[in-house]
């Protein structure tokens, strides 16, 4: 078991939210995206769709100084938050605003390319899984998360059903892509892109959230407030959350924390 508690209290929206809620469940799998790629002091990374740079700031730790990490992501809010908040402890990482399918990079450029959870962000796979082999060395390493399906999930099951009661179609469509993309589609793209050694195995952590009555709410509203408040209703938030803790009453601690499973599919490939 993981343990995400910690304050959450005031977490903004936008990519400052997500990268304060998402914390505690992206945490683990980024240690195991990671050592999938045995990554040494002095290689050269890409976190490719890094969003806020989860995968980059714990890269830059295993390489160190004699290393290069980059993240590269189309969101530029993302790439802002990802500069403002790594560490400078090591060189600076080089976060880039790039789309997956045309990525600023020289060929051969990097040691690992690794994805947690941006697959379901390409616009199209094939051309983005072309660009990641075109970047990686010669027997370089690849490695990407993406979630099992959400009714294995507890946690996103009731965000799901909170969705649906409080979000209406759009919030439902929104929400199904991040489940968008199988470890199937990504193991078939990536050998057509010219990898080779392809597999795939289940990472599943018990991760304990923060206390939900704060949590679940903060969370909803980083990920999905732009639909969940409708003109003149303020408390939808409030509500969507409510229902959220309400399903997972069964799991809930004394001090309100939870305990959840949560299940990627890791993906690994060589160049």
């Amino acid at each position: 078991m993981t343990d995400g508690s910690g304050p959450l209290n005031g977490a903004p929206d936008g990519p400052e939210g997500y990268d304060t809620c998402c914390a505690p469940i992206l945490a683990p799998f980024t240690g195991e995206l990671l050592d999938a790629v045995d990554l040494r002091p002095g290689d050269t990374v890409l976190d490719l769709a890094c969003a806020t740079g989860f995968a980059a700031r714990a890269a830059a730790a295993l390489v160190g100084p004699a290393g290069r990490v980059s993240g590269a992501d189309n969101d530029a809010e993302s790439i802002r938050v990802a500069r403002d908040r790594h560490p400078r402890l090591y060189p600076d990482i080089e976060f880039t605003v790039a789309p997956a399918g045309h990525l600023p990079y020289d060929t051969a450029a990097f040691d690992a390319v690794v994805c947690q959870q941006g697959a379901r962000l390409f616009p199209g796979l094939d051309d983005a899984l072309t660009e990641a082999a075109r970047v990686t060395r010669p027997d370089g390493r690849f490695a990407a998360t993406v979630w099992a399906p959400v009714d294995r999930q507890p946690y996103f099951l009731a965000q799901q059903r909170a969705l649906h009661e409080y979000g209406g179609p759009d919030a439902l469509r929104r929400f199904a892509r991040t489940f968008a993309v199988t470890a199937e589609q990504l193991t078939a793209g990536l050998r057509g892109a010219g990898y080779t050694g392809t597999a795939h195995r289940e990472v599943t952590f018990g991760i304990r959230l923060p206390p939900l009555d704060g949590y679940a709410r903060a969370h909803l509203s980083a990920l999905w407030g732009g639909v969940l408040r409708p003109a003149g209703d303020q408390d939808v938030l409030g509500r969507a959350a409510a229902l959220v803790r309400e399903q997972l009453t069964e799991h809930l601690a004394d001090d309100g924390t939870a305990t959840l499973p949560f299940t990627a599919v890791l993906v690994t490939a060589v160049r």
